[in-house]
């Protein structure tokens, strides 16, 4: 993929935080797609990964129609520990931080995904108007040569994340300004029924501190893209898991 397609910086291609700073969002895809049609062959696993409101989501479903059936899409989000475990655990308020996903279930997929012998594996969805996973509402064909998984914390080193990290052959980091994003995140909240003060006040509290972790993780990732601020990116056609209801919401 990338790493193999560029011979700059260390071996593993991590530690020189390369970038790539596409033009426009039309370009970006393209170029990434093309690249990694021009990786080896057999079963790839790609990891999106950005801080809330990055587009991470809205940028995996156009990449993914742009490889054509040949890619399928796997979320981290599906993985939210249900809303009854987090009560029990006294974590509902902080619904989407590291600590409230089931990171081994997570891992345990990608493991059977990168080694797939079934015909066919199937993988949750997380479905954002009940705010729950769907078992099963994902099909993974063997034959399938790139699955492309997209969420928060694909390159956290610690809590078990560290073990995401390595049953990826590459991980992507969709760098957005932070004002760029604190705007989306805001009209996202608006959308979902909060008042301006009130979705401020949550992407300054909550969001943008939650960015903190995602953004520190990012040395660790193979390519760092510099996403172009395209209106297909804004709230109106995001599809991040991320959403505003209360004030319990979750941190994704």
């Amino acid at each position: 993929m990338y790493a193999a397609s560029n011979d700059a910086g260390t071996p593993d291609g991590r530690e020189d935080r390369r970038r790539y700073a596409p033009a426009d969002l039309t370009e970006m895809v393209s170029h990434l797609a093309s690249v990694l049609r021009d990786g080896s062959g057999g079963r790839r696993l790609l990891g999106v990964t950005g801080a809330p409101g990055a587009g991470k989501s809205t940028f995996c479903a156009l990449l993914q129609a742009e490889l054509g059936t040949d890619s399928t899409l796997v979320g981290m989000d599906a993985f939210h520990l249900a809303d009854e475990e987090l009560i029990r655990l006294g974590r509902r308020g902080r619904k989407g931080a590291p600590d409230t996903f089931d990171v081994d279930g997570y891992v345990a997929l990608l493991r059977r995904l990168r080694n797939q012998s079934a015909e066919t594996i199937y993988a949750p969805r997380f479905e954002r108007s009940i705010e729950a996973a769907i078992a099963g509402a994902v099909p993974v064909q063997r034959d399938t040569a790139m699955v492309i998984t997209e969420g928060n914390y694909l390159l956290l080193d610690d809590g078990g994340w560290d073990a995401v990290r390595s049953e990826l052959d590459e991980v992507w980091y969709l760098d957005v300004p932070t004002t760029v994003r604190a705007e989306r995140l805001v009209a996202r909240h608006r959308h979902h029924g909060k008042s301006r003060a009130d979705a401020e006040q949550w992407t300054r509290d909550v969001d943008l501190r939650n960015a903190e972790i995602v953004a520190a993780a990012a040395r660790r990732a193979d390519l760092i893209i510099e996403v172009p601020n395209d209106p297909l990116l804004a709230p109106a056609h995001d599809t991040d898991s991320s959403r505003d209801t209360d004030s319990s919401e979750e941190l994704s």
